[in-house]
């Protein structure tokens, strides 16, 4: 904890729980249980939802495909939904405040980030409004005088939305507006650490003018909601973002209806450190990638790759940078990293630091929780480890922490079988100066994003996810959007008996 930059509690009224309810076929609707979320950050309560059953799902997925099979949204013209879209994208952004704020309080990140995260995501139901103007299929006029086909896209219909709790309003809105914009009817469920995000959503898009039953929300816990909402024989798709152990279970649940599923998984994202790279923006970005969202993030740049002729001296210059990175008081405006989100996974992240101790991994800062005076205990030190070999735990699982590994490599096709040598490929990146290495790594990395002399840099128009186990399928994107759209091809015959008969006639 020595020289370490900590913001510690500040004197503010934190506001009044947030009462959150179902949403359900338009109508918000109390629960027969409720749960509270404990702020990781102040110790207090600062949620209560209603906890939903086997009730609740089965009247928010019924709603679903009432409104869809009725044809109040999945009907209507790309242009008519573009503009309730729109009107959504207008009043996240007038709401950034009083959503941020939540945010901060049921996740523990820095309320700057939580400012950019609700702020940002208004853009993405633009582009999402943009595609449910120009979507559009083929048509195929070669096929002979007589006939012509024509290949259109449809909207999935039911999809059940499952979010995370570490990113719950940007990731619900990589996810939902693309649906919307497709015309598909959806359920919702956040995580139950943050739920209270999506229904502050959920309030807005009526507001928008959204009908009845094209969005559903049900809070709760996996067993049964998340079970359900994956099992179900009304659902068309199930879209979820999550562990990789928690998206193997929904892909075997879901398998009995054979249901269309899309993951966003988890990841163990490499940057490798060429020794011609622009070495002090590489140690702020790999700074950046590791203590980003307390690197509870799947874009976590979570392990180095560093050429050994510069590991020693670009390593001091990230522990250096690391000190400097303001940890502690989420709803301080200057702090960069908050919380972890529970006491559990405070103590996992530190039983990784420590068994990769006793494999003779180096400690090069941190390795352990970091008091905060005032604040609850769960935040953890800045974290350097090297010495670290390609066995570790820590170089091959997602620790998803504020925990970076260090290994190093002497050669490019030595620092492209590291990167490859993982059961993840969410996103990879490379610094370097010359563009024929970055191309190179980018051919062969096998990620679904790489980043070159850059990292975390996205855009709406950009498709996001992975490949091995951090998932299928993308999200955001032209590509994220016709995730939820079935293809199906239109032939028709054209002109009066042109179809010779196939029976012959009889004598």
């Amino acid at each position: 904890m020595k020289d370490l930059t900590i913001n510690t509690a500040t004197a503010y009224d934190l506001p009044a729980a947030f009462v959150g309810r179902h949403l359900i076929d338009g109508a918000w609707v109390d629960g027969a249980a409720w749960f509270e979320r404990i702020s990781p950050s102040h110790e207090v309560v600062v949620s209560r939802s209603a906890m939903a059953g086997e009730a609740e799902t089965v009247a928010a997925v019924a709603a679903a495909r009432r409104a869809f099979d009725a044809g109040v949204w999945s009907r209507i013209s790309g242009k008519e939904r573009a503009t309730v879209l729109l009107r959504v994208a207008d009043l996240i952004e007038a709401n950034v405040e009083r959503i941020a704020v939540q945010e901060t309080l049921e996740s523990g990140k820095p309320i700057s980030q939580s400012r950019g995260e609700v702020g940002g995501a208004a853009d993405l139901w633009r582009y999402a409004a943009a595609l449910a103007r120009t979507s559009h299929g083929d048509s195929h006029n070669s096929l002979g005088d007589d006939m012509l086909g024509v290949v259109v896209k449809d909207p999935i219909g039911v999809v059940s939305i499952i979010t995370p709790w570490n990113f719950p309003f940007w990731i619900l809105s990589q996810k939902l507006p693309f649906a919307l914009a497709a015309g598909c009817t959806v359920v919702v469920k956040p995580s139950e650490m943050t739920p209270s995000s999506t229904i502050m959503l959920g309030e807005l898009l009526i507001e928008a003018g959204l009908p009845a039953g094209v969005c559903n929300i049900v809070l709760g816990y996996g067993q049964p909601v998340g079970s359900m909402m994956s099992t179900h024989k009304d659902v068309d798709m199930v879209t979820f973002t999550g562990s990789t152990a928690v998206g193997k279970l929904i892909t075997q649940a879901s398998s009995g209806t054979l249901k269309k599923v899309a993951l966003e998984l988890g990841g163990k994202n490499p940057q490798v450190i060429m020794p011609d790279a622009d070495l002090e923006n590489a140690a702020d970005a790999v700074t950046f990638g590791i203590y980003f969202n307390v690197g509870q993030c799947c874009n976590s740049s979570s392990r180095i790759i560093v050429h050994e002729d510069i590991a020693e001296r670009f390593v001091a210059r990230v522990v250096e940078l690391s000190r400097q990175v303001k940890f502690g008081d989420p709803l301080d405006d200057s702090t960069q990293v908050g919380a972890i989100v529970t006491a559990e996974h405070n103590a996992k992240i530190d039983g990784y630091v420590q068994d990769a101790i006793k494999a003779g991994a180096k400690v090069e800062l941190g390795g352990g929780p970091l008091p905060v005076d005032g604040l609850g205990p769960q935040f953890y030190q800045p974290t350097v480890v090297t010495n670290v070999t390609p066995d570790m735990a820590i170089a091959r699982e997602e620790v998803f922490g504020p925990v970076l590994t260090v290994l190093t490599f002497k050669t490019l096709d030595e620092a492209i079988a590291l990167t490859n040598d993982s059961d993840y490929g969410l996103s990879a990146g490379i610094w370097s100066s010359d563009i024929h290495t970055c191309l190179e790594f980018s051919r062969r990395a096998h990620a679904g994003t790489v980043w070159t002399n850059t990292w975390m840099d996205g855009y709406p128009e950009l498709a996001f996810g992975g490949v091995k186990q951090s998932g299928q399928g993308r999200e955001i994107g032209k590509y994220g959007y016709d995730e939820f759209l079935e293809v199906k091809s239109v032939v028709m015959r054209v002109g009066r008996d042109s179809r010779a008969p196939w029976v012959e006639a009889s004598a």
